[in-house]
C-alpha cells in the first residue's frame, strides 16, 4: 500500500457576484408582480399570497451574504427568475469542462504536475449538464490527461466521496496520480422564486491533485491518514429533475424539479450524524477532537458548522479553527468544504491535523483527515 497526499488545489470563482440587497429587490419586484397578477384569487383565499424576502432574514437563516454566479442578468430579471445560459454545440467544451479546466490547471501548478501524468480523472458534483459522454472523459481530453475518467454523484459530499475513491485507487497501486474535479452550477437548479431558498445557492468549481507521497514534489502536501464515508436515505433534500421527467409528463419547470428542502429536519437530522462521523473517524486513527487544528467543513449553513465544530472541537470555533466561506461563496455543494480548503491551508505547519468534511443529501458524508507536511 502507498502513502497518498494531496499535493495541488485549484478554485474557479464566476465573475459575477449578487449581494443579498440585490438579490432581494429582484425577489420582492417578482413576488409584487406575481400577487398583483393573482389579486382576485389572493383576495377570494383561492391563493396564498407570496412573501416578501429581506437581507436581514437570509443572513440570520443562512450567514450567506453574497453568491458568485455565471449569470446574474436573468436570476435578477423579475419575469425570468433563473440564469440565462446559451446552449453551447457539440463541438465546443461544454460549461462544466470549461470550469473544470480553469480550476484543475491551477491545482496542477500548485502540485508541480503535467497533466499527462494524471492517470485518473474524476468529476464528482450535484448536477451534471448532461448524462453522457461522461463529463471526467471530456476534461481528460482537454487538459491532455492519461489514463481513465468517470463521473460520480453523491450530492453536497461528492467531493469527500471522489477523493477517497482516488486515495484508494493510488494507495492500492492502480494509478500514481489523480484529479477530483467539482464544477457545481447551482444556480441552475434553485427556484429563485421560492423564500425559503432563493438565497442558498452560488456557483463555483474546485480542484484538487492526489498523489503518490514518493512521487510529490509540491513545497505543501497534505497526507492523507483515513477517509470515511457515510450514507442514509432521506428525502430531505430532493432534486427531481431527470431524463424520465419527459415520459411520464411531468412538468419539467415544476417546483419538484428544483432544489426542494426541509430546512429544520435536515438541520436536525443531518448535525449529529455529521459530529458522530468524524469523532468516530477520529477516535478510529486514535485522534481527539483538540488534536484537530482546522475544520474545512461542508458550506451550507453557518448555524450547522458552528454546531457540528462545537461538537467536535469541544468549543466554540473561530474563523481559525474552522474558516467559513459561505458568507461571500454561499452553499456551492460539494466545492464547499473543498473552496474552504484551498482559502485556508497555506498557513499550517508540519504535523498539523486538518480535517475535511462534506455533507448533504442523501443523507451523504464524507470525512477525510490530513496531516500537514
Amino acid at each position: 500500500m502507498h502513502d497518498v497526499v494531496i499535493t495541488g488545489s485549484g478554485l474557479y470563482t464566476p465573475e459575477h457576484a449578487i449581494d443579498n440587497d440585490t438579490l432581494v429587490g429582484a425577489f420582492n419586484t417578482y413576488v409584487d408582480r406575481h400577487n398583483e397578477r393573482f389579486h382576485d384569487e389572493i383576495a377570494a383565499g383561492e391563493r396564498a399570497p407570496l412573501a416578501h424576502s429581506s437581507r436581514e432574514f437570509i443572513e440570520k437563516a443562512s450567514g450567506i451574504k453574497s453568491r458568485y454566479v455565471l449569470d446574474a442578468e436573468g436570476i435578477l430579471d423579475p419575469e425570468r427568475m433563473r440564469p440565462k445560459l446559451p446552449q453551447r454545440s457539440d463541438d465546443e467544451p461544454s460549461l462544466q469542462c470549461e470550469m473544470a479546466t480553469s480550476a484543475a490547471r491551477e491545482a496542477l501548478s500548485r502540485a508541480r504536475v503535467d497533466a499527462a501524468d494524471i492517470e485518473l480523472v474524476i468529476v464528482a458534483c450535484s448536477n451534471l449538464e448532461r448524462a453522457y459522454p461522461a463529463l471526467a472523459v471530456e476534461v481528460q481530453e482537454a487538459l491532455g490527461a492519461s489514463g481513465h475518467g468517470f463521473d460520480m454523484n453523491v450530492a453536497c459530499s461528492s467531493a469527500t466521496f471522489a477523493i477517497e475513491n482516488a486515495a484508494s485507487a493510488i494507495a492500492a497501486g492502480r494509478v500514481k496520480r489523480a484529479l477530483v474535479v467539482n464544477p457545481e452550477i447551482c444556480s441552475a437548479h434553485l427556484n429563485f422564486t421560492d423564500r425559503d431558498s432563493h438565497f442558498i445557492f452560488g456557483d463555483a468549481c474546485t480542484a484538487v491533485v492526489l498523489e503518490r507521497s514518493d512521487l510529490a514534489v509540491s513545497d505543501q502536501r497534505f497526507e492523507i491518514l483515513g477517509t470515511r464515508l457515510v450514507t442514509r436515505f432521506s428525502n430531505a433534500i430532493r432534486n427531481n429533475a431527470g431524463f424520465l421527467n419527459r415520459v411520464t409528463d411531468s412538468d419539467p419547470l415544476a417546483a419538484d424539479k428544483l432544489f426542494v428542502q426541509e430546512g429544520r429536519r435536515v438541520f436536525k437530522e443531518v448535525c449529529p450524524m455529521v459530529a458522530q462521523l468524524i469523532l468516530a473517524h477520529l477516535a478510529s486513527l486514535e485522534l481527539e477532537g483538540g488534536d484537530v487544528k482546522r475544520l474545512w467543513l461542508h458550506q451550507a449553513n453557518r448555524h450547522m458548522n458552528d454546531l457540528i465544530a462545537r461538537k467536535v472541537l469541544g468549543f466554540d470555533p473561530g474563523e481559525t479553527q474552522a474558516p467559513i466561506i459561505l458568507d461571500r461563496y454561499a452553499n456551492t455543494s460539494s466545492a464547499g468544504s473543498i473552496i474552504a480548503f484551498h482559502l485556508h491551508r497555506d498557513d499550517l505547519a508540519a504535523g498539523d491535523i486538518g480535517l475535511i468534511c462534506s455533507f448533504g443529501a442523501g443523507y451523504s458524508a464524507g470525512s477525510v483527515v490530513l496531516r500537514c507536511q
